[in-house]
């Protein structure tokens, strides 16, 4: 008790009272009803008025400050002139603060939100408090209908322990999402661009329709950017009023727009006055181009790389601050970027709070600053946008507050966390695997730290398979991404091939960023692969290709490669605009049995053609050649089917074993070359928020180059090895569902080789 009474001496008195004796009038004082706080601290609050005397503004401020310490539940100050009287009672003192009754909100969360702790005073007003706190972290998580009930129960000895009973209620949802003042863009494009939802079927599974006040004004931001970057440079998200429907006991939220008028990029330059600067060598880093559509994010990204620019130069203060210069007559913006020196003002430190689950680590290092470090506005917006993409936090906010002096400033984060975990069981058809069942468990934010671990089982008719995938996105603490990735793969016959083939190994990837757009991914691959072949299935036997590969036996393939990634989609998981494009090269001989260089290349690109109506076009093409006269492995050939030209099998077309008597199957080609022109869109009256998009698509293509043995003994295989042009047309629906892109397309082939097998229906599932 003693040691109490010390420890809370010295906290509560005052430097000054601390070196400065008590005068002499204070032992007036009488103090009662104190057990752990020290008489003297008590007296220490009491101090003289100028004339001497303890007087009633003396009296009223020492009452004040007493309350204030939150020690107390009860203070009184008894007596006239010099003589006083304090009658105290103690606030008790808290054992443990706990919680009953919360299932959607973990302890730690609301321990974190609370401001009563263990080892502190109780404090009925701070308890009080704390029932709103707990119930504002609710109606974060979509829960109006929450009721709190402190407890109290006394252990003795002045001591507690507090227990919020909690009562979660049901989950109050978003039932409706409308959109006032827009004309330009139709409510469907607008909720695809918001991640709050109408409560759906899916809603269980998303959890798109919380009513969370944060991710809505997350959403008003979204609105507008995706105006300011479609040439609505005035775009303006007025008002999002939520309204609670009783009768359909949820929200109903309307966003009020004010769209302005489109605009085209006019005159584009750059001004500046720094010594020494050369602003020819940074006009070269303008995006924006005369004539152009307005495009809010060109001149993001073109203030990015001035300020990197200006950085490596030698101007760490410098920023960029696009001047616009409307004409509404004209439907222009002259944009000048004004270089500025700026304010020589430095990072004090970085305060970062609201993440629960997100180690601080995590969110450092998406900043190009550190403490110490010149402040940059452009690079810390720069890197809000980069925690923002993570995908780990509902909602991010940086905010500047003073620092200790004029030049410093510190910077506050406050990041949300939100569920990164998944667990998936699905089960269906595939026209690839036939029936199958699949299971994933993964976490892209394991445990805190930013590493993405995935595993995945799969059991099909036709195939089966497992892998496990790490992912450090900052290896050694750096901007490089590290990946190991075992896996098994395992395919047997099928109505498309007489034979099976078994795959297991690893690869090992680098991922290096080039730019914000591009990235390079070298890896490393060692797997062995076998064709098997099962005679009690086949009713002729296999072709003389599969013969000599399934005799070849295992073959150890140990091969480097290379990915060069370049993508501007506005949206991967729906674009609409931008390209996304993949140059990728394997060689293969670094040890092992098979020496071989394959280069393949897949462009795709989005434009937006009006309304609801997406175009896309897409180009592919590869190539593959044995080294030092050795040949390329039958199963590392390409084989021509849906992912190539809908309306086909999978393995075909292509160059194809026709020797009589045998199971005449597809053996591969060296070369291939595909095409695809496609209209997307929504399914008109279908709510946006289902994620089914219908379309209509061209394919064209071809696999050709068979370059493996014609003669075996005195056998001779007939290869059709001839480059024949497929084609085919057709419509297809896909559904954006949780688990990844379900697409069903059916295609009818316009031309083809009279030995290709058809498929007009195709069933496909690909993770985003």
């Amino acid at each position: 008790m003693a040691l109490i009474a010390a420890a809370t001496a010295g906290l509560l008195i005052p430097s000054a009272a601390a070196e400065t004796p008590a005068p002499s009038s204070a032992s007036n004082i009488t103090v009662e009803g104190n057990r752990r706080v020290d008489t003297e601290t008590v007296r220490s609050f009491f101090h003289l008025s100028p004339g001497g005397h303890y007087d009633a503004a003396a009296r009223d401020a020492a009452l004040k400050a007493l309350i204030a310490t939150g020690l107390f539940d009860d203070v009184r100050i008894d007596g006239t002139g010099d003589h006083l009287t304090v009658r105290l009672t103690e606030a008790k003192v808290l054992g443990r603060v706990a919680f009953e009754g919360n299932k959607k909100i973990k302890d730690e969360e609301l321990t974190a939100v609370v401001q009563s702790k263990a080892r502190g005073a109780l404090q009925r007003a701070t308890v009080q408090g704390d029932v709103g706190r707990i119930l504002e972290a609710y109606r974060h998580k979509g829960r109006d209908d929450v009721s709190v009930t402190p407890e109290i129960i006394d252990r003795g000895n002045d001591r507690a322990d507090l227990v919020y009973t909690i009562t979660e209620g049901k989950k109050t949802t978003v039932r409706q999402i409308s959109f006032a003042g827009n004309h330009v863009f139709a409510d469907r494009q607008l909720k695809a661009v918001i991640k709050t939802s109408a409560t759906n079927v899916l809603s269980f599974i998303t959890g798109g329709d919380v009513y969370d006040p944060d991710r809505i004004d997350d959403d008003r931001e979204q609105i507008r950017r995706y105006y300011r970057n479609r040439g609505y440079a005035d775009a303006n998200v007025r008002e999002a009023r939520v309204e609670y429907d009783p009768s359909t006991k949820g929200f109903a939220l309307t966003f009020t727009i004010e769209e302005g008028r489109l605009y085209h990029f006019g005159d584009v330059g750059i001004a500046g006055n720094l010594p020494g600067l050369d602003t020819d060598r940074l006009r070269r880093l303008v995006l924006a181009k005369n004539g152009e559509t307005f495009n809010g994010s060109t001149l993001d990204k073109t203030n990015d790389a001035l300020a990197i620019e200006m950085a490596k130069l030698g101007y760490p203060f410098a920023h960029a601050t696009p001047r616009i210069n409307r004409n509404p007559e004209a439907g222009r913006i002259d944009v000048v970027f004004d270089i500025e020196e700026g304010q020589r003002t430095y990072v004090e430190r970085i305060d970062i709070h609201g993440n629960s689950k997100t180690k601080d680590y995590v969110i450092r290092r998406e900043f190009d600053v550190a403490e110490g470090d010149a402040y940059n506005k452009t690079l810390i917006d720069r890197a809000e946008r980069r925690l923002k993409g993570l995908n780990y936090f509902k909602t991010v906010k940086i905010t500047t507050k003073p620092g200790s002096s004029s030049d410093r400033v510190v910077l506050d984060v406050e990041a949300d966390d939100q569920q990164t975990g998944d667990f998936n069981i699905s089960g269906g058809y595939s026209t690839t695997d036939g029936l199958l069942a699949e299971v994933k468990v993964g976490d892209r934010n394991f445990y805190g730290t930013g590493d993405s671990v995935q595993a995945a089982v799969s059991y099909g008719q036709y195939g089966r398979g497992a892998n496990f995938s790490f992912t450090d996105p900052a290896l050694f603490g750096s901007r490089m991404s590290g990946t190991f990735e075992p896996f098994f793969k395992q395919n047997v016959p099928s109505p498309y091939q007489s034979y099976g083939s078994e795959t297991y190994g690893a690869n090992l990837a680098l991922g290096l960023p080039v730019t914000e757009t591009a990235v390079m991914q070298l890896r490393y691959s060692l797997y062995d692969q076998k064709v098997t072949i099962d005679p009690n299935t086949l009713l002729a036997p296999p072709s003389l290709p599969i013969q000599q590969a399934a005799a070849a036996g295992t073959q150890l393939v140990s091969a480097v490669g290379d990915t060069i990634s370049y993508n501007t989609l506005d949206n991967n998981k729906t674009p609409t605009s931008g390209i996304n494009s993949q140059l990728r090269q394997d060689l293969a001989g670094l040890g092992g049995d098979v020496k071989f260089l394959r280069t393949t290349e897949d462009v795709r690109y989005y434009h937006e053609l009006g309304g609801d109506l997406v175009g896309m076009v897409r180009a592919q093409g590869g190539y593959i050649t044995g080294l030092g006269g050795a040949q390329v492995p039958l199963l590392n050939n390409f084989f021509g089917g849906p992912s190539m030209v809908r309306g086909f099998a999978p393995s075909g077309f292509g160059p194809r074993d026709l020797t009589p008597g045998t199971t005449m199957d597809n053996v591969g080609g060296s070369m291939y070359w595909a095409t695809t022109a496609e209209l997307q869109s929504p399914i008109p009256g279908v709510p946006q928020e289902y994620g089914l998009r219908a379309s209509a698509f061209v394919d064209a293509g071809s696999v050709f180059g068979y370059k493996g043995p014609t003669t075996f003994g005195t056998q001779v295989a007939q290869i059709a090895n001839k480059n024949v042009l497929r084609s085919s047309t057709g419509v297809g629906l896909t559904w954006a569902s949780p688990f990844g892109a379900l697409t069903v397309n059916y295609a009818v082939p316009l031309t083809k080789a009279p030995y290709d097998v058809v498929q007009p229906l195709n069933f496909n599932a690909s993770p985003f």
